[in-house]
């Protein structure tokens, strides 16, 4: 990233990290859970119309952050590598879409 690019990401951080809590909290026991990724969407489209492509980057850090720093808890509590439960995490995929 450049100077300009780094500046107008940091501009929209705050209010994207706030979008991200708030998706998180609306899809975090969600039921039934094919609820999340209509969740999810609505989001995206609603940061794409306010914030533009870069918002969706931003958005995208955000999540990449908060699920990396929660999965590196979850194997710090469980006892766990962090490859053991990303290995888990892959075999979940490929049980709920074979053909993918």
């Amino acid at each position: 990233m450049d100077d300009a690019e780094d500046r107008r990401l940091g501009a929209i951080a705050p209010d994207i990290s706030r979008i991200s809590v708030s998706l998180l909290r609306r899809v975090v026991g969600l039921y039934p859970e094919e609820r999340i990724p209509e969740e999810a969407l609505r989001t995206a489209d609603e940061v794409l119309a306010e914030y533009g492509t870069d918002g969706l980057r931003v958005l995208v850090m955000s999540l990449t952050g908060w699920a990396a720093v929660e999965i590196e808890k979850d194997a710090d509590t469980s006892g766990r590598t962090v490859e053991a439960l990303l290995d888990d995490m892959d075999l979940t995929r490929l049980e709920t879409n074979p053909d993918g």
